[in-house]
C-alpha cells in the first residue's frame, strides 16, 4: 500500500499535470468506489463543469481540489493514476476517468478496486470522516504528542506507529526502516521507552519519509507515480525485505517476524 512518500510523490506529479483543467465529464464505471455521496451518479454531476486548482496529500489521502470542492482519493493496495489522451484505448482496471476540456484524461486505475473517493465542500473536507479522525502530519508531530502515546501504553511501538489517528503516513515499510534506524525493536511495549528514544523515533521518521520522498518513494510490487516511472528509495531499504541478508551494520541476518498482524522486519542485535 502506497505509504506518505508515494501519495506525495502521486501528488507532486499530478499538481504539474493537472492544475488549470477543467473537467468536462466524470466517467465512473465501478460506482462503489464512491463512497460520499453515496450516488456515484452525484459525485459525477457535481464535478462536471470544476476546474482543478490544486493537488494537496493529508497522510496517505491524496486530495483534488476543483473550484468548490474536495475530491479525497485512497490509492489502497494497487490504485494508479494516469494522465492519457481521451482517445487512447482504455484498460479494463480503469474505473473512473476525469475528461478535461482540453482533450486529456486523468484515469485511475485500480486492479483490487479496494481505493475510494469522497467528495466534500473543500472548507467542510477535514470535518468529516476519512480525514476528521487523522493524527498529525510526521512535519509537524511533536516528541511531547508521541509521549503521550507512546509513554503510557502497553501497545507494542509498531503497532502505535501504524495508527493513523497517532501520526499520519508511516505505513509497513516505514515503520520497519524508522525503527531500525532508532536502534527499536518493534515489539517493544510503548511504555518501556525514554524520552530520549521517543525523540530518536520522531527525528528519524521526518529523516526517512523526507530521504523517500526524495528519491519518489519505495517501489514494491508495482507502485508507479502518475507519469509511469518508480521510486527508487528501495535501493536504500535496511530491513523491510531483506530477510536472512546481512544487517548493514553488525552483519547479522535480518528477521522477518509478525508484529500487529504485519509483516515486520528487524535486526536481532541493532533492535534488542
Amino acid at each position: 500500500m502506497p505509504e506518505l512518500p508515494e501519495v506525495e510523490t502521486v501528488k507532486r506529479t499530478l499538481e504539474t499535470l493537472i492544475t488549470g483543467k477543467t473537467i468536462e465529464e466524470v466517467i465512473v464505471t465501478y460506482p462503489k468506489l464512491v463512497k460520499e455521496p453515496d450516488d456515484a451518479e452525484i459525485f459525477r454531476r457535481l464535478l462536471q463543469g470544476e476546474c482543478i486548482v490544486g493537488v494537496g496529500r493529508r497522510g496517505k489521502f491524496l486530495l483534488i481540489y476543483t473550484n468548490q470542492y474536495a475530491i479525497v482519493s485512497h490509492l489502497r493496495m494497487e490504485g494508479k493514476y494516469r494522465l492519457h489522451d481521451a482517445g487512447d484505448p482504455v484498460d479494463k482496471h480503469t474505473h473512473v476517468r476525469f475528461r478535461f476540456t482540453d482533450g486529456s484524461e486523468l484515469r485511475y486505475n485500480d486492479v483490487r478496486k479496494f481505493g475510494t473517493f469522497h467528495l466534500f465542500p473543500k472548507e467542510e473536507a477535514a470535518l468529516h470522516l476519512p480525514l476528521s479522525g487523522l493524527g498529525p502530519e510526521p512535519s509537524d508531530v511533536t516528541a511531547a504528542h508521541l509521549q503521550m502515546h507512546l509513554g503510557k501504553t502497553n501497545r507494542k511501538v509498531k503497532v502505535v506507529l501504524l495508527d493513523q489517528t497517532v501520526l499520519v503516513g508511516l505505513g509497513n515499510i516505514y515503520v520497519d526502516e524508522v525503527l531500525y534506524r532508532s536502534g527499536i525493536h518493534p515489539e517493544r511495549p510503548g511504555s518501556s521507552l525514554q524520552e530520549t528514544e521517543i525523540e530518536k523515533i520522531r527525528e528519524e521518521t521526518v529523516k526517512t519519509l523526507n530521504e523517500a520522498v526524495e528519491k519518489g518513494g519505495s517501489t514494491i510490487r508495482t507502485y508507479i507515480n502518475s507519469q509511469g516511472q518508480i521510486g527508487t528509495f528501495q535501493q536504500s531499504l535496511f530491513v523491510y525485505g531483506r530477510k536472512g541478508e546481512p544487517c548493514c551494520v553488525c552483519g547479522t541476518p535480518i528477521v522477518k517476524t509478525v508484529v500487529g498482524g504485519r509483516g515486520t522486519h528487524y535486526c536481532p542485535i541493532c533492535q534488542k
